[in-house]
């Protein structure tokens, strides 16, 4: 395919307006838009109002589409990357603490640095190099008293996985050779190994998007996760649910809350979330016809 030099020409604020209104949409107040224009900008906005164009082509609104409704859409995709952000560290924090935990019962503390354990050594190498990064860069109180008392390299794994940024983390865990300590981190949270490492790094996908303040409401997930053949606690019945859609996201995170925190409230979070923006359309989130059925739901 032939590539051409970028055609569109840059827009005032103002113009902005004005073709948005010459191609159907409606404002209830074009100073507040105008405000919102400047300080969020039209091309995040535009992924908002997507679905309320007709003739996506020729970018020409449907007939009762409004500003109004694409910024409640905004909205309610903030709100929902805070909610999951803050689910995703409670379970970030227990994959954490499970592996220092269990490799260090087998091992010892320091059996992050052990490369016999891990598949790849490149992988391995290339991952220790990442986490010696994050250490160098890191002015914890915790780890500048190590390094001033300590000659090793590196700290213990219940240290230094505090330091570890979840994608070093993920990467981690799906190098270590299969096993039983890599099957026990994973039934700690009801998971074959290989969902688990599926699932980690689904998830470290995932929270970098929302971290990243990108759109997720509707997005189609370009890293899946795979879908357990044999979960140890309730887990979908529908196995014709797509696993590319945010949906799926929300189930894993109830899945392994279940297991972390039995006693968490996100399923209620959630739909205080799609109380309070009625119009949010389910659909397009992936949730299927049938899924207020499922056990793992109820």
């Amino acid at each position: 395919m032939t590539k051409i030099p970028y055609p569109k020409l840059f827009h005032s604020h103002h113009e902005q307006i004005a073709l948005l209104k010459s191609r159907g949409m409606q404002f209830a107040d074009e100073d507040k838009a105008l405000h919102l224009l400047e300080n969020i900008s039209y091309y995040r906005f535009s992924g908002y109002w997507y679905p309320l164009l007709k003739d996506k082509q020729n970018h020409i609104f449907k007939q009762d589409a409004n500003f109004e409704t694409a910024f409640n859409l905004y909205k309610f995709d903030r709100e929902l990357r805070k909610l999951i952000i803050s689910e995703l560290e409670k379970i970030e924090v227990a994959v954490r603490s499970k592996m220092a935990y269990i490799m260090s019962l087998s091992y010892n503390s320091f059996w992050i640095e052990d490369a016999a354990l891990f598949f790849n050594p490149h992988v391995h190498q290339s991952t220790l190099a990442k986490i010696q990064e994050e250490l160098d860069r890191s002015d914890e109180e915790f780890i500048i008293a190590f390094k001033s008392k300590y000659s090793n390299p590196f700290p213990p794994s219940f240290i230094l996985l505090e330091i570890t940024s979840f994608g070093a983390l993920s990467r981690l865990y799906s190098n270590l050779k299969s096993g039983k300590d890599k099957r026990n981190i994973a039934r700690s949270f009801g998971l074959p190994d290989v969902a688990f490492a599926s699932w980690l790094h689904s998830i470290v996908y995932i929270r970098n998007v929302c971290a990243h303040h990108a759109r997720i409401w509707n997005r189609p997930l370009s890293i899946q996760p795979s879908f357990p053949r044999s979960p140890s606690n309730t887990w979908l019945i529908n196995r014709q649910t797509g696993i590319n859609r945010v949906y799926y996201v929300f189930s894993m995170i109830i899945y392994l809350l279940n297991t972390v925190n039995p006693n968490h409230t996100f399923k209620q979070k959630l739909e205080s979330l799609f109380s309070k923006y009625p119009n949010v359309d389910r659909a397009a989130m992936g949730f299927p016809d049938n899924w207020q059925s499922e056990p793992l739901w109820q």
